[in-house]
């Protein structure tokens, strides 16, 4: 089956819905409130499919950069020990942050006013207004698409990241949902959580968004990775995969995007 082209209308619809957010720069979008098919049978940990809603939500267009992370050490004062490793993988300002774990990854989003997405707002996201697809612009993947293990066509970073947004964006406009950076999630991993997720904006490990918002510094259970990375083959950069590390874990290929929401509201606009 080949890849299913975005219309430029579905595009222009959500192009209109931009903001930059102030505190760091970003330019973010509104992902609309609605209800999709969560999950892929045929993926370890990502069965049974279920049918999520979602308040509507802004997501960052692109992944947060080695730029707007120091921007955020040195407005903060926050003290970040790895910056001699994060140039051999994120060489440049426009290159992803890497080596942040989810401790460090919550930190930036609160002091930008922000937060973590939901696994549930992730995929919905990365999906771009797709149906039942692979990958966030349809089924099929080739290295004009992505960045993932090896390297052709556009995807000439075999050893390293891509400067956010080196691809095309999927429906929503919204960079790298597939390879490039495993993406940090607000959820515990939890493998069974499918089986009795809730309908409505569903979240792992926790009650509510605010309890896990006002105590993360207590958690300690393995978090939500999306997206895949540059070290993984193209089967692991599917918008349905799922995978976890360790509060504590950073590593080469590990970053994060922000949202702001739910925003029950927008859902009129």
């Amino acid at each position: 089956m080949g890849c299913d082209p975005v219309s430029d209308e579905l595009i222009g619809k959500y192009l209109e819905k931009r903001i930059i957010w102030e505190k760091d720069g970003a330019e973010m979008v509104l992902i609309p409130a609605g209800s999709f098919e969560m999950g892929d049978q045929n993926i370890t940990y990502a069965d049974p499919v279920h049918s999520v809603k979602l308040d509507a939500f802004y997501m960052d267009v692109r992944e947060v950069t080695v730029k707007q992370f120091k921007e955020f050490v040195q407005e903060s004062g926050y003290v970040y020990h790895h910056w001699d490793e994060v140039p051999k993988y994120s060489p440049t300002d426009q290159h992803p942050m890497i080596y942040v774990d989810w401790y460090q990854a919550m930190e930036y989003a609160k002091w930008a006013g922000k937060r973590l997405p939901t696994e549930a707002e992730w995929e919905y996201a990365a999906r771009g207004g797709l149906v039942k697809k692979q990958y966030p612009w349809g089924d099929e993947i080739g290295h004009d698409n992505a960045n993932y293990a090896g390297a052709s066509g556009k995807d000439i970073w075999d050893q390293q990241t891509a400067p956010v947004g080196s691809f095309d964006p999927n429906g929503y406009g919204l960079y790298d949902m597939a390879g490039n950076v495993h993406e940090w999630c607000l959820d515990a991993f939890d493998q069974n959580f499918y089986s009795r997720s809730s309908r409505k904006n569903p979240l792992a490990g926790h009650p509510s968004i605010e309890e896990v918002m006002a105590n993360y510094k207590d958690v300690v259970s393995g978090r939500v990775l999306r997206g895949g990375s540059w070290t993984y083959s193209k089967c692991y950069v599917s918008v349905a995969y799922r995978d976890y590390g360790n509060t504590d874990h950073r590593f080469s290929s590990g970053g994060f995007r922000c949202v702001l929401g739910s925003v029950d509201s927008l859902s009129s606009e």
